[in-house]
Order: C-alpha cells, then sequence, then structure tokens
C-alpha cells in the first residue's frame, strides 16, 4: 500500500502548509479523503478566492476520480501549484485493510491540527 498527503499551502516563502487530505494506492484501486475540519482551518488562513478554488479542486479529485495511475499522483507531486501541495508516494508495509486506511487517514490528516 501506497499514500501521498494533500497540503493546502498558506505561506508558500516559508513553506507553512496544512495537511487536508490523502490519497491512498491500494494496488490498481487509488482512493482520495480530505477533512471538513481542516477545509475549516483552510477558509480561516486563506482568501476566500484562495479557498474557492482550493476547496473546487480537493472535491474534483474526490468526486470526479480525477486520480487514475501513479503517474498523475507523480505529475500533482511535481507540478503543484502555490495553493495546493502533493507529497510523494510513500510505501507502507501494512495490509490495505480499512482499518489500516482509516490509521494513515488519522495519522496523517485528520489527527494533525
Amino acid at each position: 500500500m501506497k499514500y501521498s498527503i494533500i497540503y493546502g499551502v498558506i505561506r508558500p516563502e516559508i513553506s507553512e502548509q496544512l495537511s487536508v487530505g490523502i490519497i491512498i494506492v491500494d494496488g490498481d484501486k487509488i482512493s482520495v479523503r480530505y477533512s471538513n475540519k481542516k477545509m475549516n482551518v483552510m477558509k480561516s488562513l486563506v482568501t476566500e478566492s484562495e479557498y474557492k478554488f482550493f476547496g473546487k479542486v480537493l472535491r474534483s479529485l474526490v468526486k470526479n476520480n480525477t486520480i487514475q495511475s501513479t503517474d498523475v499522483i507523480n505529475y500533482l507531486t511535481r507540478y503543484s501549484n502555490n495553493l495546493i501541495a502533493v507529497s510523494q508516494l510513500q510505501a507502507i508495509n501494512l495490509e490495505p485493510t480499512e482499518k489500516n486506511k482509516e490509521w494513515l487517514y488519522r495519522n496523517y490528516v485528520y489527527g494533525r491540527a
């Protein structure tokens, strides 16, 4: 199983960012999940137009199943903009169970403020 963290970039000049979502790769299946709680935090840290753009992109990744391959994740890692950043894919030695996917989400996104 592999994962990548989706960050909202708050102040790019000092690389300040907030983890808001996670991409989990389980073989051929790729899922994207984000935290509404973290999105509310982002809303208070960026301008309204930045927040709307960020939310639109994030919801599109989830609803439209935009990420269909690890090549897309690698592209997002290299070509993120000043508002959205995606970490490189990391392999983790865990069985791809729902419990372990939930653990990843809680450990890297939801449980962090």
